[in-house]
């Protein structure tokens, strides 16, 4: 049995479908009546899965598309790439994309599907469990640059996302541990409850037991879908999914893309967020330390990287998405359980957050 979530948005809603074996469930990839579908994915995801999920499709004109593993591998020659395999296979514009694999080849995939011949339709199936809560839900699309992360894409919606728990069996533990960032900031921006909750199953999340994580991506999966109904493109609320994630996108920009998951850079930017939110008077020190052992107990970072200057830092958060007028703009947190976005704070405050490194 299936638990289902959906994101309305109109002519443009689609199911999120969540359990084990859900990668087996014929009746869900009947659903697709594409002629051509074409499935991406990548080298260490396609081994375990790809025959699979190319079985359902045997008596249609289907290919899979593998492309190396890493987030290295999100950038525009990866996209060029995939662009000129579909005009090389002659796909047309009734084809179906699958993206099989984690946020990588689900951004690449949906940012391909949003612009070969100027939109075809993609089907989500995650296979990590960052890419279950997160970048399989909302639509966004993008690769990088190296001047910054996830600034050339698109929002264009999947049809249906198929996120089989079963795939974390063979989930490495850090994987793991990311895809739980995600599920913990969801917490901290907008359902107390919900942190709670975490702050009580943790120890069963780490151990992979079935019934709580289906429980927390089903809640994460529906807050998700909240936030998108309300803002699908980033105009508002929305916003507040970024907890974390503009001090986290720059540790991943400097650093360079695939030294820290991108689940591991949001913890620690979380926690720097979670400072600047205590120097600014809003939530306690007690507060801090709160989310510090929530993110220690999941198995993630909570130190940013040393040798970083507040400078370092600045130049990148300057391009984020979110800003407008030239300042920055974060996310931050009135208490636990209620973020907000502004850019109304003392600039030495700031500064200070950026130094502490510990």
């Amino acid at each position: 049995m299936l638990d289902t979530v959906e994101v309305d948005l109109g002519d443009r809603s689609y199911p999120i479908h969540i359990g084990a074996d859900a990668l087996a469930d014929r009746n869900l990839w009947e659903r697709i009546e594409s002629r051509q579908v074409v499935i991406v994915s990548n080298e260490v995801v396609a081994p375990l899965y790809l025959d699979q999920v190319c079985q359902h499709f045997s008596d249609r004109d289907c290919f899979p598309y593998v492309i190396a593993d890493g987030e290295a591998e999100k950038n525009l020659g990866s996209f060029e790439k995939l662009m000129g395999t579909l005009l090389e296979q002659r796909v047309d514009r009734s084809a179906t994309l699958v993206a099989l694999g984690g946020g990588v080849v689900g951004d690449l995939t949906g940012f391909a599907a949003a612009c070969y011949q100027r939109g075809i339709a993609y089907v989500q199936a995650p296979t990590t469990l960052l890419a279950q809560v997160d970048s399989s839900v909302g639509g966004k699309t993008a690769v990088n640059h190296p001047l910054g992360k996830n600034m050339i894409g698109a929002f264009y919606q999947p049809q249906m996302v198929i996120a089989d728990t079963s795939v974390f069996d063979t989930l490495p533990d850090r994987e793991f541990a990311a895809g739980l960032a995600e599920i913990i900031k969801y917490g901290l921006i907008r359902d107390s409850d919900f942190l709670s909750w975490l702050e009580e199953n943790l120890g069963a999340l780490v151990q992979r037991d079935n019934d709580a994580l289906r429980f927390a991506i089903r809640r994460s999966c529906e807050n998700k879908a909240e936030v998108v109904t309300a803002d699908e493109r980033e105009s508002g609320s929305r916003a507040l999914l970024n907890l974390g994630h503009t001090f986290g996108h720059a540790i991943e920009t400097i650093q360079g893309y695939g030294e820290y998951l991108h689940g591991e850079a949001v913890a620690i930017g979380m926690v720097m967020a979670a400072r600047m939110s205590a120097r600014c008077g809003w939530i306690s020190g007690d507060d801090v330390d709160r989310v510090c052992q929530m993110l220690l107990a999941a198995g993630l970072p909570t130190v940013a990287p040393a040798g970083v200057s507040p400078d370092q830092y600045l130049e990148v958060m300057s391009r984020d998405k979110k800003n407008t007028g030239g300042d920055i703009r974060l996310v931050l947190l009135k208490s636990l359980g209620n973020a907000f976005v502004t850019s109304d704070y003392d600039a030495s405050l700031l500064h200070d957050t950026l130094v502490e490194t510990g």
